[in-house]
């Protein structure tokens, strides 16, 4: 059973927590400064290091050393993850390393083989509802998903697919990039696509044991009758999530998608010039 955080421990950060942690921006988290290209373009540099923010590299060591003793298979993981989880509970030690624990429990009873195999999920994966393609300009993989293609069914398969899924993004981040965005199209959509369990335990699965993975998510081509189940879902995501979320009018997509994106790595079906990959050919 875990045991709370010693005395010392927390005394080891309280002089840097003096001065009052503050929400940085999203761009102040993933990059430390960019570089201008000769054709004008600005790509980010990332920070791959812990060094430049003192409080959380201390509280990293310490939440490190905590659950190491709690589950030794704690040791298998970076640093990047630790961070991950710290400001998912807003740098709480102990809120987080609860939060982490379970995790490591629940990925051992969920992804026993380290990896979950596409004829587990051949249903899903037949209704082609998820794609990949392209980074926005932060350097950040592209996900596009189709509410329309998505409808009740069995629910572990669908838990197995979200988890396959989250997996496969993950893996295609990067160097240095801890983030994906998502295109959720819900052109289409209708209460044949509504499945309130499927999408809470997606959401859990996100929010709990992918902490911090998500960047930003538009909402696009919405129909009216969508917002009823907006309605059930949205006590259930947290704080941090729901500021990344973005309903998009449609007469202002494409504007919306390009301030964001390159026109070069923007999906073609949105104006852009790379096709959509279906996520298990990535």
């Amino acid at each position: 059973m875990a045991t709370p955080l010693s005395r010392s421990e927390e005394r080891n950060v309280t002089s840097m927590e003096k001065s009052a942690w503050t929400e940085q921006e999203e761009e102040e988290d993933e990059f430390k400064e960019c570089l201008e290209e000769p054709n004008g373009s600005v790509t980010p540099v990332f920070e791959d290091s812990l060094e430049s923010n003192e409080v959380e590299k201390q509280k990293v060591v310490i939440m490190r050393a905590f659950v190491e003793r709690e589950d030794s298979s704690a040791k298998d993981v970076d640093d990047f993850m630790i961070r991950r989880f710290l400001r998912a509970r807003d740098l709480d030690i102990e809120k987080a390393s609860a939060m982490f624990l379970k995790y490591l429990s629940w990925r051992k009873s969920a992804i026993p083989n380290g990896f979950i195999s596409a004829s587990e999920i051949s249903t899903n994966l037949a209704h082609n509802k998820l794609f990949m393609q392209g980074v926005d300009k932060k350097g950040r993989p592209i996900v596009v998903g189709y509410g329309n293609r998505h409808k009740q069914g069995n629910m572990e398969e669908f838990i197995r697919y979200v988890i396959f899924a989250l997996e496969k993004i993950c893996s295609r981040m990067p160097r240095g990039q801890e983030k994906f965005v998502c295109i959720g199209d819900l052109q289409g959509w209708g209460y044949s696509n509504s499945d309130i369990r499927g999408y809470r335990a997606s959401l859990s699965i996100l929010q709990d044991c992918y902490p911090e993975r998500l960047g930003k998510l538009y909402i696009v081509h919405v129909p009216y009758i969508f917002m009823t189940a907006w309605k059930m879902v949205y006590p259930f995501i947290d704080k941090n999530t729901k500021k990344k979320i973005k309903f998009v009018e449609d007469k202002k997509l494409r504007s919306t998608l390009l301030s964001d994106i390159d026109e070069s790595q923007l999906p073609d079906v949105y104006g852009g010039k790379l096709s959509l990959v279906p996520i298990q050919d990535c």
